[in-house]
């Protein structure tokens, strides 16, 4: 026997110009589901939320709802009232004889989300605005409850608490997110956004993929056989036909009617399995191997008569080429590092130094470089024109528009006018057009749709600089970056070579390891030996040679492997010399099997005199 049905619409059409945001839209939604909302920016997900909620009126069809269904809606942008605190705010859409039912949550999910609930909405920040919108939609508890873009500004230990909440959750959930992770651990059914109308999955977002890329194909074929039909078609008719009988002008209407619809199904399939594609950034060409380093910082700020430790004894060496994911709670010290680095801020004591010559590119979540006044194309081009650099070469600003999937009728738009995700676009199109030699990303997942994700997780696969990325999208994580720093706050970070998941697979064995026995991460074929809790007072001789020696054997694997993968790129060695290819490539795989055990080794060297400083 199915669930009961909560909610339904038939038929609907919902029209804001000529063109319907949807037609024929039909979906049902039933007791204790757990939905994925999906589809491009733009595709009317918010208008489908809307629809659900009631606050969007139909141009068509019908809308029926079960007689007492509760519905509650996490919205992206929330407006604080003067004098009000967050506990009033919670409970501001909660009636009155329910109040008591529900106060002993407040502080439960309050604490969970870390908000304090006699603060005034006003004091909170952004990121503080949508935990409280969390916090209240989730003690009202309703039937259906629609949340948009929950994890952003969360992290990724309110994340987790959010999923188990979420799992446990009595009534039903539909969800729009970028947070892949988030979508394929919590829902069982998506609804698809794909050119105005809704295709349902019966399997969660974790089955997402395979599901549409299937469902793309059977397009793809399909328009394949219509384009062979309507071709034999347009043959017949450009044959000429003696006697013009009714019936043969009436064929000739036909094939150009069935001629058009396909070009316009097939430019609607172009549009639907579009990718952003830019070029990849040039390979940068730098001497120095360390382009930063941390010794022995202290930081600390003062609050309400507290004093907030950030980095204590922090040394930490930043190598060209690095790729390095930072994660951690709000208020741990990211931003802080973030500052430290790039000269905003200065260390309380030790010492931090950069390349004189090492210039940055910096994604800022809070998207100060862009202008709200500006058009999309002064915010590109501030100095004017029409065209834009990209990398040495001269775009058009409408073209390379195009590139992130904006239409250049709206070039001239002003940037308050685009949503969160369109911002986070541009901010993206103005840095990847040039890129400097260390990329800083903070947050830059949050409002982006999967495919602006794909596009970005592909671009830093192909950046040859630094980066620096701070998220708590856990599989962009994965996807981007080979060592995690994990601030845990008071001044403790925590170091971990490989993605989101093996700091998560380091810190699970750190919880199940005895407190004396000796940590190992395996990282492939390659073993990490970690330091056991006993530290020695100083490294040895011995130790102190092999770490001074260590960065010159780096270097001089390195420019092996590139000599190396040089000969190998010649696409004729093989044909003229089979088996010194054959040699070639085993002295590569070697090398880089060599030069990935230097690097542990260093690190593993690193971490020991720092601890030994650190004791000191």
């Amino acid at each position: 026997m199915p669930p009961p049905l909560l909610l339904s619409v038939k038929d609907a059409m919902v029209r804001y110009s000529e063109l319907p945001v949807f037609e024929n839209l039909s979906f049902n939604i039933h007791a204790n589901s757990r939905i994925a909302l999906v589809g491009r920016n733009g595709a009317g997900k918010s208008t489908l939320m809307n629809i659900i909620t009631g606050a969007q009126d139909l141009d068509a069809g019908d809308r029926w709802e079960e007689v007492g269904v509760t519905i509650g809606y996490l919205r992206q942008d929330i407006v604080p009232q003067e004098g009000q605190t967050v506990f009033d705010y919670i409970f501001s859409e909660i009636k009155n004889e329910e109040r008591d039912l529900h106060a002993y949550k407040v502080d439960i999910i309050a604490e969970a989300l870390e908000l304090d609930p006699q603060v005034k909405m006003t004091r909170l920040s952004g990121g503080q605005l949508r935990r409280a919108g969390l916090a209240r939609a989730l003690v009202e508890e309703p039937d259906i409850l629609l949340l948009d873009e929950p994890t952003n500004h969360l992290d990724l230990d309110a994340i987790k608490w959010l999923e188990g909440y979420l799992k446990a959750y009595r009534g039903t959930l539909l969800c729009i997110s970028h947070d892949r992770a988030f979508l394929a651990n919590i829902t069982t059914q998506v609804f698809w956004l794909d050119r105005g109308q809704l295709k349902v999955s019966p399997r969660g977002f974790k089955h997402f993929e395979e599901w549409s890329t299937a469902l793309l194909e059977q397009e793809e074929r399909e328009l394949k056989n219509r384009r062979q039909s309507v071709g034999l078609e347009v043959e017949w008719a450009s044959r000429g036909v003696k006697a013009r009988v009714k019936r043969n002008v009436r064929r000739l209407e036909q094939v150009r009617e069935m001629r058009d619809k396909l070009r316009a199904d097939e430019a609607a399939y172009r549009r639907a399995t579009a990718k952003i594609t830019v070029k990849a950034p040039k390979e940068l060409e730098e001497n120095s191997k360390i382009v930063g380093e941390f010794y022995n910082v202290f930081k600390s700020f003062e609050e309400d008569g507290k004093t907030i430790s950030i980095l204590d004894k922090f040394s930490i060496r930043i190598q060209r080429g690095d790729r390095i994911g930072i994660l951690g709670k709000n208020g741990s010290g990211k931003t802080t590092f973030l500052k430290l680095l790039i000269g905003e801020l200065e260390a309380d004591q030790g010492r931090v130094k950069t390349r004189k010559e090492l210039e940055f590119s910096y994604f800022d979540q809070k998207r100060s470089d862009l202008n709200p006044v500006d058009s999309l194309k002064k915010a590109l081009i501030p100095g004017g024109g029409d065209y834009i650099d990209v990398m040495g070469k001269q775009r058009h600003v409408c073209g390379y528009l195009k590139d992130f999937l904006f239409d250049p009728a709206r070039v001239q738009d002003k940037v308050f006018q685009l949503s969160g995700g369109e911002k986070n676009r541009l901010m993206l199109a103005k840095i990847l057009a040039n890129p400097k030699s260390c990329l800083i990303l903070d947050e830059p997942t949050n409002d982006l749709d999967m495919d602006t994700l794909d596009m970005l997780e592909e671009i830093l696969s192909q950046y040859k600089g630094t980066l620096i990325v701070v998220s708590h999208d856990r599989d962009f994580l994965d996807q981007t970056v080979t060592k995690i720093l994990a601030f845990e706050g008071n001044g403790k970070i925590d170091r971990c070579i490989g993605g989101y998941s093996d700091y998560l697979e380091m810190k699970t064995a750190e919880g199940q390891q005895k407190p004396e026995a000796e940590k190992i991460k395996k990282l492939g074929s390659v073993e990490i030996i970690k330091e056991s809790k006993k530290t020695p007072e100083k490294l040895t001789y011995k130790l102190e040679r092999e770490l001074s020696q260590m960065p010159q054997k780096i270097e001089q694997l390195e420019t092996k492997i590139a000599e190396l993968s040089q000969q190998l790129s010649d696409a004729d060695f093989y044909r003229r010399n089979p088996a010194g290819f054959h040699d070639l490539t085993k002295n590569l795989a070697d090398a880089q099997a060599s030069l990935e055990r230097y690097e542990h080794r260093w690190l593993e060297l690193e971490s020991m005199k720092t601890a030994v400083e650190n004791k000191n």
